[in-house]
């Protein structure tokens, strides 16, 4: 697969006259194009909705346009339920997944309406003290421990992830357990979570976490007697980074969810459980790009291209050694004849976008577009260095630009000190 960007040389220059770059760069037709796709995909369950992981791109306009497109939001903190809120989320459109969890994040969730997704059974009590009741609505977070795997090649299960490790859930005896301490304490709708991998490219992941869990419900129904209404897939499903890898076909894990839902769920007759997804990367991943400028050429033990952006702007691929992709407008077509280390400014030797990577003859000034930054890029975001946070542009469908969040300026960053006068010289 080549991995082309969303976006021209002409459209980029025009975009740069102003607003200068480092900027994040999202695509919106391609971001509803998708959702569409995610919805047909489970067309077949009659609720069937995504709360996107804001956490993934906090940003308003981006959550304003997939609210248009009928998704909710999955919030993990205090700040994220306010800025859902302040975008008209409210009631049964906002999940709130969280763990380690202070009590002023319970209120404003109930406050809200939101739904509730407990990580662990202590949280019970603590909720219940920090609310003052217990909602009729719950959910609660599973996790089966272990290791999981999914399918079977010459060299074995393939490992996905490892639960066990995970500071996430209940274990299943708990889960039991805290259905009946919920319905003693007035809970009468339940639903039922899990997440137990990242960034998985297999379109057998969602319909093997749904087996595990419809089976979970079916018993959990039969031990406590509980009315399960919803179940939650979370996230999990990944994009590919690398041009080589496939993609993953949302129709066929659509239907391979179906399957698992009319093999257990429906025989037990829990045929009108609604499934939820909280998507982050898959929605948004591929429909953003960092947009940056070459300003700098360094030839000493290797070929280096400086760049205006830095691991402040995106960080994964200095924490994480992460691949992004890396076209230079202009040279689609041009070879890949050039080995260089693509850097930024940071005092940190992982400041790298790139390394040894093959690509064509670069010169300052070349602009360059580092794919799949749309969900997790600039939402991971720091001030090192004093550094400052980039703008995000978005691409409109009609190909105009619209600024939705302007860059930070040097007043931002020193905002929050009680230092006068620091602009006054």
């Amino acid at each position: 697969m080549q991995k082309k960007p969303f976006v021209t040389l002409s459209q980029v220059q025009e975009m740069a006259r102003i607003y200068p770059t480092p900027f994040h760069l999202y695509d919106e037709k391609g971001i509803r194009e998708n959702a569409r796709r995610l919805y047909q995909a489970f067309a077949w369950n009659k609720g069937f909705k995504e709360y996107f992981a804001v956490k993934a791109t906090p940003t308003p306009r981006l959550l304003q346009i997939l609210k248009e497109e009928g998704c909710g939001v999955d919030c993990s903190s205090l700040t994220e339920l306010m800025l859902s809120e302040a975008c008209g989320f409210n009631g049964q459109e906002i999940m709130f997944s969280s763990n380690d969890t202070p009590a002023e994040d319970f209120q404003l969730a109930e406050k809200l309406h939101g739904t509730i997704n407990l990580d662990d059974i202590t949280h019970i009590e603590f909720l219940e003290k920090a609310i003052g009741h217990i909602p009729e609505r719950i959910c609660c977070r599973y996790n089966p421990g272990g290791m999981f795997t999914l399918g079977e090649s010459e060299e074995g299960f393939q490992v996905m992830d490892n639960p066990g490790d995970a500071k996430y859930g209940m274990t299943r005896a708990q889960m039991t357990d805290a259905f009946r301490i919920l319905q003693q304490k007035g809970a009468k709708e339940f639903g039922i979570h899990a997440f137990l991998a990242s960034n998985t490219i297999s379109n057998e992941y969602y319909p093997a976490l749904a087996r595990i869990l419809f089976q979970t419900a079916v018993e959990l129904k039969a031990e406590t007697g509980a009315h399960i209404t919803f179940i939650n897939l979370s996230g999990g499903v990944g994009i590919p980074y690398r041009p080589e890898q496939p993609e993953n076909n949302i129709a066929a894990i659509g239907e391979g969810v179906r399957k698992a839902y009319e093999k257990i769920l429906v025989p037990a007759g829990m045929d009108d459980v609604a499934l939820y997804t909280e998507l982050g990367r898959y929605m948004l991943g591929p429909y953003g790009c960092l947009v940056t400028k070459a300003i700098h050429e360094k030839h000493t033990y290797k070929e280096y291209i400086g760049v205006d952006a830095c691991a402040a702007n995106l960080m994964r691929p200095a924490i994480y050694g992460a691949y992004h992709h890396i076209t230079v407008l202009g040279k689609e077509d041009a070879p890949c004849d050039h080995l260089y280390d693509v850097t930024g400014s940071l005092c940190e030797n992982c400041d790298k976008f790139a390394v040894d990577r093959m690509l064509p003859q670069i010169n300052t000034g070349d602009y360059l577009v580092i794919h799949d930054t749309g969900a997790h890029g600039f939402s991971m975001g720091y001030n090192y260095n004093g550094k400052l946070r980039s703008a995000e542009i978005l691409l409109r469908e009609d190909g105009s630009a619209e600024m939705i969040r302007r860059a930070e300026t040097p007043e931002d960053y020193f905002s929050t000190l009680d230092i006068t006068g620091i602009f006054n010289r």
